[in-house]
């Protein structure tokens, strides 16, 4: 992931735009603070399911505890998405 600040980013949109469709994530920075994030259109999509995930989406049965978050293991939303 590469951070660009504002005015770079505006000079070099078009080479931002191609990292990004080659799946690299691009932070934009305003005064040197994160301000926002350019990611490839499928970010964050899944390709491959566990099978409790695929049991549960074809409506079958499923083991629930297979669904819990240790709350300790999960970021903050802002925080995350800087990452």
């Amino acid at each position: 992931m590469q951070t660009v600040n504002l005015y770079d980013a505006k000079n070099q949109f078009s080479k931002l735009v191609d990292a990004v469709e080659g799946g690299e994530v691009v932070v934009i920075a305003r005064n040197g603070k994160p301000a926002a994030k350019l990611v490839p259109l499928s970010y964050g999509e899944r390709t491959e399911w566990s099978g409790d995930v695929q049991r549960f989406m074809q409506g079958g049965e499923y083991d629930p505890e297979a669904f819990e978050v240790d709350r300790n293991d999960v970021l903050p939303a802002p925080e995350r998405d800087l990452f």
